[in-house]
């Protein structure tokens, strides 16, 4: 993977970051390939020559989302997922790790936004459980697969701002439901996720990122209707004019997906491991306590590594599995 990094920025597109890189012989998997970011980043992969390994709730959803970007039916591997229901997440695991193919990048990009409340399979607040806890089992069980050198990209958003996560009711039981609460706590947790999976396994030469791609409409907001996306955006905006500066652009899937690739197959390992990132580039901490959605940055809790281990240990808890490719037994 390159070492130099180019400057990027808001507007650039996948195919701006790839540039000149080619993938062949590289193996990626990406989570989410039925629409949106996942296609344009399966799209992009395959055009440099990757082999994209994708997954999906409904196969044939991806399938055809697929095809309709260009690609050809063997181009990405399917593989099922439902984040929703672990037992899912662990066979769709054992299926990768029967066929004992490496892979040299890991984008966790699947994800819910804002529904109303319900429980996954197991019982858990459905945004936490998919977005977090779905793919912190599933990316463990394949992570032995991972060469060194290899990183893992988790999809987080600005909308980590709403919350940090709660260690304590994780599914809202003492707790008025919020949709943005719990979107907020569950992109959170996949921040924290990155920090400590970059922790514990630097010295095995993985690391591990967190993105936020920006505003782009696709399917992640179906549950919110045009009137609340409205909303959202025009809060955005106030707070954009509140620091003198223009409105909100939406972006493209192909600036969206940038970040990703940029923080996955560009970006400087070190420059990016454990860290957050947006526009292809590190986020700067921001600590003042409003919202502030009107300019790049992350808040402080969602980069703590005194949380990032405590989520780890209680998510092994929730989901009575315990990860760890340092012990002998892995």
């Amino acid at each position: 993977m390159p070492t130099k990094t180019m400057t990027f920025g808001r507007k650039s597109t996948t195919d701006d970051v790839l540039a000149g890189i080619d993938l062949t012989g590289k193996r990626v998997l990406v989570t989410g390939v039925s629409a949106g970011l996942g296609v344009e980043t399966a799209r992009a992969l395959v055009s440099h020559g990757a082999e994209v390994i994708g997954t999906a709730r409904d196969l044939a959803k991806a399938a055809k989302a697929l095809a309709d970007a260009g690609l050809e039916s063997a181009a990405v591997q399917l593989v099922r997922l439902d984040l929703a229901d672990l037992a899912s997440a662990r066979s769709a695991a054992d299926t990768l790790c029967a066929d004992a193919l490496p892979l040299d990048l890991v984008i966790a990009n699947a994800g819910v936004m804002a529904p109303p409340f319900a429980l996954t399979t197991d019982g858990f607040e459905t945004q936490f459980g998919t977005n977090h806890l779905g793919h912190f089992v599933f990316v463990n069980r394949i992570a032995s697969l991972m060469r060194p050198g290899s990183r893992l990209v988790m999809l987080a958003s600005s909308g980590h701002r709403f919350a940090n996560v709660d260690l304590e009711d994780p599914n809202f039981a003492t707790t008025a439901y919020e949709p943005f609460i719990g979107y907020g706590r569950s992109k959170t947790a996949n921040v924290l996720f990155a920090v400590e999976f970059d922790r514990r396994y630097r010295a095995l030469g993985l690391r591990a990122t967190a993105v936020h791609p920006g505003g782009i409409r696709t399917e992640l907001a179906r549950h919110m209707g045009g009137e609340k996306l409205q909303l959202l955006f025009d809060q955005i905006n106030a707070d954009l004019a509140s620091e003198g500066k223009p409105p909100m652009e939406w972006k493209t899937p192909q600036q969206g997906a940038a970040t990703t690739l940029w923080a996955g197959l560009v970006a400087d390992a070190d420059e990016v491991g454990g860290r957050y990132c947006e526009d292809c580039q590190v986020s700067p901490v921001i600590a003042d306590g409003s919202i502030g959605f009107g300019s790049p940055g992350v808040r402080p809790y969602a980069l703590d590594p005194e949380t990032a281990k405590a989520l780890w240990t209680r998510s092994e808890e929730w989901v009575a599995e315990s990860f760890d490719l340092r012990s002998p037994k892995h």
